[in-house]
């Protein structure tokens, strides 16, 4: 128990003297995010801090192999999607580069996470355990990349990415502590410390964002944890999918709209339900402390039901994700903007 306490509160520490090193590289560079008609922000801030959280967790990677802390594959399939992610965004956040190229960095990043853990594992439906085989394979693969694009996507007001990371692990932690699978709780708890030592300069005001290296280097990696514990058990990946609700649901209904609008869906813009929010409240902070209340207080528990079998994983889906629904449907999501 103390060397993880150790190894949490170094992450921790390694990350936030790292946000405020990169803090002072973004001011000195000008690498600044200045407010646009597309802006959920009103104040120019420094940019590009989620690097401090791709370091420290990579770094918490790399002992994690030398200890045997985690498999082989699982080791390499992370560290490999991960920094390429974060490379790629890095890349993005100092210049541009065309969505083709990006995701096709995306769809790379998912091939390599599948093809060093083995793809899709069986997973439980309504009791059964359901061989997918290739299909099983493919809808994994898009699921890697939706994921890594959604966290992008719901990057938009001060703290959410990263109080939503930190709930996500800090929950899937707990999930695995309570059905009998304390080892792997250590990949996200290292996670969400590393997270947690950006939020502290990222939490509403905010005083550096945490741009697209951030970001995408979240989602890939939270979405191959999920995996990670679809393989651990079938209905652990059910709880998984809980926990991501708020997040899922929001980009996913808002997506729907805009296609259906036919509206170029890569393109930045300001209808994601949590941005009406914002905007309704006058502030970020309402927002982001409510959807850690959300995590906290209704997704959760629904997760460690569906982990502990109480209900099954598609029924513990629906009764979590109605409600997100309808929070979508209130707040507006996908629908444009009145000027």
């Amino acid at each position: 128990m103390m060397i993880w306490t150790i190894a949490c509160l170094v992450v921790l520490s390694f990350s936030f003297v790292a946000t405020w090193a990169l803090r002072r590289y973004a001011l000195a560079s000008k690498l600044i995010d200045v407010p646009n008609a597309r802006s959920s922000h009103t104040q120019p801030t420094p940019r590009g801090g989620g690097v401090a959280i791709v370091l420290a967790f990579l770094a918490a990677l790399v002992w994690m192999l030398s200890t045997g802390g985690i498999a082989d594959g699982w080791g390499v399939a992370l560290l490999g999607a991960g920094a390429g992610v974060a490379l790629l965004g890095f890349l993005d956040d100092h210049g541009h580069i065309a969505a083709r190229w990006r995701l096709l960095g995306h769809f790379s990043a998912a091939v390599w996470i599948l093809f060093w853990t083995g793809g899709f594992p069986p997973v439980d439906m309504f009791g059964h355990t359901v061989e997918l085989g290739w299909l099983g394979h493919i809808l994994a693969l898009l699921y890697l990349v939706w994921m890594l694009n959604l966290y992008n996507f719901m990057d938009g007001i001060d703290g959410i990415a990263s109080v939503e990371a930190i709930g996500v692990c800090g929950g899937g932690a707990l999930v695995y502590w309570l059905t009998g699978h304390a080892m792997l709780a250590g990949i996200p708890l290292l996670l969400a410390f590393s997270v947690a030592g950006f939020l502290i300069w990222n939490f509403p005001p905010a005083r550096i964002f945490m741009g697209d290296a951030g970001s995408g280097f979240l989602g890939v990696i939270i979405a191959a944890l999920a995996l990670q514990a679809a393989w651990s058990g079938p209905s652990l990946f059910w709880s998984w999918l809980i926990l991501l609700g708020v997040f899922v649901v929001d980009a996913t209904y808002t997506l729907i709209r805009r296609l259906g609008r036919g509206e170029k869906v890569y393109e930045a813009h300001r209808s994601h339900g949590y941005q009406f929010a914002s905007r309704r409240y006058g502030r970020h902070l309402p927002v982001t402390l409510g959807v850690l209340a959300i995590n906290t207080l209704w997704l959760l528990p629904l997760a460690v039901a569906v982990a502990l079998g109480w209900m099954s994983g598609l029924f513990g889906i629906l009764i979590a994700y109605v409600p997100l629904c309808l929070l979508a449907v209130v707040y507006k999501a996908g629908t444009v903007e009145k000027p």
